[in-house]
């Protein structure tokens, strides 16, 4: 519901015109919590350019109460902020939105002559071509992780079609340090940060940067949260912004007041803002930085999510009201974009309707793992206590043939071994079994005992063969 109020009696919503009922907003953020099982969440909503709600609710993995100032990981919402910093050079004159990218960064290599037809716009609008990398080897700076990809090749011809990657905005992040002579996270700090008094903000160059004050993030399995450390990566450019609340409000007030601070001064100007905002070339969807809502999402809106393996977090932008609605999670869960869901609920509120608190899919989907991963369990203790009258029943095959019989179990065990085995040691790269398992317990916990059932259930019906 939304209504007029006299400002005196919410003195800490200065300049609020229009407000919403603060108590509905709670309800359903603290219920879609609790159905959920999630330990945290922090908002903020503005309007024109103007605060109108921020506010945190649940906990740290500490057990302290998350506020607005609590600090928070927004993941690939940072990216809004990279893209922002490049139109920022391209409004100087210090570069264009068409010039090829290794114009200004010939350190920038691959193996692929297409490379030269990649543009900043490209770049900027996920059409340059570029594969968005699962697996790299690790680096701690942009000049290390850029250097890292010469030996890449282009998946599609520049500007052809959209394919996220987040390897866009690592190199845009080094343009941007390459082109200011700052290092990237002093650019944004002197350049967005402080103009706009997001005082609690930081860029981190990657996720196990010591940050004061900023606690872990948790995992979520069956309906409950776990603590967890988040996976090491280097994701400057790409997801490296910790904010607050009240500070990712700041943010929003500036976009939805033509690209000025709350002092009025213009930190870009308002046709950069609104190609921003635009559809580019070879992408419907994705402007520079930002995503744009599919027809049949009413009000339509200009956002963009982000995830980490402990965080979750969502932006949105409706031009229609000129709401703007923020949303960061001290969690991660696989199987839904909570945080969208959280910002979806109280764009709803701000249009005058009742959102739904849905039955929690993520629970249903874990438990039904659950359950076939016990179902999986009793069938396989039956299996290996049944494994040499397996073996008697089989042994009169020739051995090519009885290896055949166990290729279920061993193809299984190879499958699962490589995942946790093999792919945390790829290329060099920082993640750990610990990592894999953390993407989505539920799913892991499965893995693992096929994995164990498969091993040993193969062990067994081999050495029953070989026994006299």
């Amino acid at each position: 519901m939304v209504f007029l109020i006299p400002l005196t009696f919410y003195p800490s919503l200065v300049n609020a015109e229009i407000i919403i009922e603060t108590g509905d907003i709670d309800e359903y953020v603290t219920n879609y919590l609790k159905r959920n099982g999630l330990p945290g969440a922090s908002i903020v909503i503005v309007k024109d350019g103007k605060l109108v709600y921020e506010k945190g609710y649940g906990h740290d993995s500490e057990g302290k109460p998350l506020t607005e100032n609590s600090l928070m990981r927004i993941a690939s919402v940072s990216k809004s902020f990279t893209a922002f910093s490049v139109l920022q050079l391209v409004d100087v004159g210090k570069i264009n939105l068409d010039d090829s990218i290794v114009k200004h960064l010939t350190e920038l290599t691959m193996d692929d002559s297409r490379l030269e037809e990649v543009t900043i716009r490209h770049l900027l609008s996920h059409t340059s071509g570029i594969p968005n990398p699962v697996i790299v080897p690790k680096a701690d700076t942009l000049k290390e992780r850029i250097g890292s990809l010469h030996d890449w090749k282009l998946q599609r011809n520049p500007g052809e079609e959209f394919a996220y990657s987040n390897a866009n905005y690592w190199i845009l992040a080094r343009l941007v340090e390459v082109i200011s002579g700052m290092e990237f996270p002093d650019y944004l700090d002197e350049k967005i940060f402080s103009p706009l008094g997001m005082n609690d903000t930081l860029s981190t160059d990657n996720s196990t940067d010591p940050v004061q004050g900023l606690t872990q993030g948790y995992v979520t399995a069956y309906g409950s949260a776990f603590p967890w450390s988040e996976l090491e990566q280097m994701f400057s450019g790409s997801g490296g912004i910790i904010t607050t609340a009240s500070d990712i409000g700041k943010w929003l007030s500036m976009h939805t007041n033509e690209g000025e601070n709350r002092y009025g001064e213009k930190l870009l100007s308002k046709s950069l803002l609104e190609e921003s905002y635009s559809p580019q070339p070879g992408s419907e969807k994705y402007g520079f930085g930002w995503y744009l809502s599919s027809p049949h999402i009413k009000p339509s809106r200009i956002s963009h999510s982000g995830s980490l393996t402990t965080a979750q977090s969502q932006q949105d932008i409706v031009p229609s009201s000129g709401y703007a609605v923020a949303v960061m999670l001290n969690s991660f869960t696989t199987t839904i974009q909570h945080a969208y869901e959280i910002s979806s609920g109280i764009i709803q509120l701000t249009e005058g309707q009742i959102p739904e608190i849905k039955a929690s899919r993520p629970q249903i989907i874990d438990l039904s793992l659950g359950f076939i991963t016990l179902i999986y369990l009793i069938l396989g203790i039956k299996g290996i206590i049944r494994s040499k009258k397996w073996s008697n029943r089989y042994r009169h095959y020739p051995t090519w043939r009885y290896c055949l019989r166990l290729m279920p179990q061993i193809i299984s065990v190879f499958i699962i071994g490589w995942l946790f085995l093999i792919v945390p040691n790829l290329q060099g790269n920082s993640s750990t079994m610990k990592d894999v398992f953390g993407i989505w317990p539920a799913a892991m916990i499965f893995l693992i005992v096929v994995f164990l059932i498969g091993v040993i259930v193969t062990v067994m019906r081999v050495l029953s063969r070989n026994e006299k």
